[in-house]
């Protein structure tokens, strides 16, 4: 039966291992016990020279998913393979991942986009209703949906304080 297994690499060698890996299930002639080796990332938009891009990350530095059929073959050539140092799990038996923890390894990027979209708008009236500004009133200057983050005018003394708010913070008035 084919399940995932976890295994350990040295570290920035992730990518490496899966060529290794690849490489030796062909010539081994082990395609029937493993199907797909993945090296788990995630894409990030980060900021270089003002300008937005998108880059991708590791989310598990030193791992490499593997699907395979545990047997004496498979076991041994994944054992085998440079640059790795061993399964996840006991020494004599790799512990397979369950399918949950599949579904959330691999396919990160669903998660990101099921993220709570905007109910606001600026210039909208809300109410904080957590953290150490809770019970202030005030209006919305500024949106960041990508953080979920509110930029929010309250006045505080009598002077209106911009105030950087979750959107789970604030509630409409």
């Amino acid at each position: 039966m084919f399940r995932w297994y976890v295994v350990n690499t040295y570290s920035g060698h992730e990518n490496k291992v899966k060529q290794n890996l690849e490489h030796r299930v062909v010539s081994l002639n082990q395609k029937r016990n493993v199907r797909q080796v993945v090296v788990p990332t995630e894409s990030v938009s980060e900021m270089k020279d003002n300008q937005k891009i998108t880059v991708e990350k590791r989310t598990m530095p030193g791992y490499v998913l593997v699907n395979m059929e545990l047997n004496e073959d498979s076991w041994g050539l994944v054992k085998g393979t440079p640059g790795v140092t061993g399964f996840v799990g006991a020494s004599n038996e790799p512990v397979p991942l369950t399918q949950a923890e599949v579904d959330r390894l691999l396919h990160r990027e669903v998660a990101v986009r099921e993220r709570k979209k905007a109910t606001f708008s600026i210039g909208e009236s809300v109410k904080v209703i957590s953290g150490p500004l809770s019970d202030f009133s005030g209006e919305i200057s500024e949106m960041n949906e990508d953080a979920a983050r509110l930029k929010v005018l309250v006045s505080i003394f009598g002077r209106e304080t911009p105030v950087e708010v979750g959107f789970d913070q604030v509630k409409k008035i």
